[in-house]
């Protein structure tokens, strides 16, 4: 098995120390998809492999034992099958910022490191690929109706 690219996974993410982090992680997630922009990826599935690490601050699940006050990385991992047969991306730099999307968004993570490869590509090489590094703003702490009512309001509409 190859160490690509836990190497840069590994790797702690940049935190300010009032925010220490607990990183939950799968590593060598391995599926099929139609991605690519040569015509000879354009119609056949081809493998990816999916490593994500998403760090959320301390969680209760510390205190709880209780996987609903954390990330479930099995519940992830379904997610990215699902996510694989839907998406229509050309790109590995758009499919992991999607990937990310998906970890901040759906999932609550602060931070997420994601590194998408496709595993011999070309005949001389491992994999090619891509890692990214996402972090939520630390002003997105709103719910999504308090978003919308800021968003209101910031468009000089008062909610009723």
């Amino acid at each position: 098995m190859t160490a690509y690219p836990l190497q840069v996974l590994a790797q702690a993410p940049v935190a300010s120390a009032a925010e220490p982090l607990d990183l939950v992680f799968i590593e060598g997630f391995t599926g099929h998809t139609v991605i690519g922009i040569h015509h000879d990826e354009l119609h056949d599935t081809q493998p990816l492999r999916i490593d994500v690490v998403a760090g959320v601050p301390r969680p209760r699940a510390c205190d709880t034992d209780s996987i609903a006050d954390t990330i479930d990385y099995s519940v992830v991992r379904t997610r990215l099958h699902r996510h694989l047969q839907e998406h229509r991306l050309q790109l590995l730099e758009a499919f992991a910022e999607s990937v990310a999307d998906i970890l901040l968004d759906e999932f609550g993570a602060h931070w997420v490191r994601v590194a998408v490869a496709k595993p011999r590509k070309f005949d001389d090489v491992e994999a090619v690929g891509v890692v990214i590094e996402r972090r939520r703003d630390p002003h997105e702490r709103l719910t999504h109706k308090g978003a919308a009512v800021l968003s209101l309001i910031g468009a000089g509409h008062v909610p009723k």
